[in-house]
C-alpha cells in the first residue's frame, strides 16, 4: 500500500483528499494542529492523525520523521494547510501579512524541505502543492493572498529542476472557487477603521467573492484531482480544477493584458 501524508486535514479539500486516498486503499497520514479534536477520519482503518503546524520548524521535522517510521515511507506529500487572507490592503499590519505568509509559503516550504529529505533517499516520490487558480490570476481585495499564491507557483516551478535526479516529481493544483471554509471560518479579512473610503469598493467586491464560494465546486472534485496527481508519473505539473480556474486560466494566456484586467473589472463592476 502506498503512503500519503496530507496537511490541514481537518477540513475542507484536505479533509476529503484524506477520505478519498483511504477510500482508494491508501495508507494516510492526515496531519493538522490538534488531532484530538477529530473524530470522523479517525473512525476510517486507513487513516492515522498525526499533529502539525506547519508554522513550527520543530513541529514539521517531527511529524514527517515520526509518519515514516509508523508507516514505513512517504511516498506522496500534499501540502494542503492554508487560509485565506483578503481586504483591503492599507489596512494590512505586519502581523496580519505575517501569519499569511508563514502558513501558505513558509509553512508549504518547511514540509516540501522535509518532505525532499526521505524521498531522496528513497529515491522516488511526488509532491503535491495546492496552490490556486490565484496563483496565476489575480483578483480585487486577494493582494497577500495571491502573493502567496504566487509564491508557490514560482518556488515550485523552480524546484523541480532540482529534485528530478532523484525522481521527485512536484505537482501543483489550482483550484478555482471551491465551497470551502476559505469563504467562512478560516477567512481572515481587513478593513480600515479610520476611513470610509474603500466602503463601496469592498461591497462590490466582497458580493462577488462570497457568490463565487457559495456556487463553488465541492472539496470532493479537488479530492479526485489531488488523486490523479499523486498517482500520475509524468512531468506533468499544473492541474486546474473548476470554475474559474478552467475558463480564466486559457484566456490569460491569449488575451492581451489590458483586457484581461478590462474582464476582470467587469465582472467586479468596479
Amino acid at each position: 500500500m502506498k503512503t500519503v501524508l496530507i496537511t490541514g486535514s481537518s477540513s475542507g479539500i484536505g479533509k476529503a483528499a484524506a477520505l478519498y486516498f483511504a477510500e482508494k486503499g491508501w495508507h494516510v497520514a492526515a496531519t493538522m494542529r490538534n488531532p484530538e479534536k477529530e473524530n470522523e477520519l479517525q473512525k476510517h482503518t486507513n487513516i492515522k492523525l498525526f499533529a502539525l503546524d506547519v508554522t513550527q520548524e520543530e513541529s514539521v521535522k517531527q511529524a514527517l520523521n515520526l509518519v515514516k517510521q509508523t508507516l514505513g515511507k512517504i511516498d506522496v506529500v500534499v501540502n494542503n494547510a492554508g487560509f485565506g487572507a483578503d481586504g483591503v490592503f492599507e489596512a494590512m499590519d505586519d502581523a496580519f501579512i505575517q501569519k499569511q505568509f508563514d502558513t501558505n509559503v513558509f509553512g508549504l516550504m518547511r514540509v516540501t524541505r522535509e518532505a525532499i529529505k526521505i524521498m531522496r533517499e528513497q529515491k522516488s516520490g511526488i509532491i503535491v502543492q495546492i496552490a490556486s487558480v490565484g496563483g496565476r490570476v489575480a483578483f480585487p481585495l486577494y493582494s497577500i493572498y495571491h502573493g502567496t499564491k504566487w509564491a508557490v507557483e514560482g518556488f515550485t516551478e523552480s524546484l523541480q529542476y532540482e529534485v528530478k535526479d532523484f525522481n521527485i516529481r512536484l505537482k501543483l493544483v489550482e483550484p478555482g472557487a471551491i465551497k470551502t471554509d476559505f469563504y467562512g471560518r478560516s477567512r481572515a479579512f481587513s478593513k480600515p477603521t479610520y476611513t470610509n473610503a474603500y466602503d463601496s469598493f469592498v461591497q462590490k467586491c466582497e458580493a462577488v467573492s462570497m457568490e463565487a464560494g457559495n456556487k463553488g465546486a465541492s472539496a470532493e472534485s479537488v479530492a479526485k484531482v489531488i488523486f490523479k496527481a499523486a498517482n500520475d508519473y509524468s512531468f506533468k505539473m499544473r492541474y486546474p480544477v473548476a470554475y474559474p480556474a478552467n475558463v480564466l486560466l486559457p484566456l490569460k494566456r491569449i488575451l492581451p493584458e489590458r483586457l484581461f484586467f478590462w474582464a476582470v473589472k467587469q465582472s467586479y463592476k468596479i
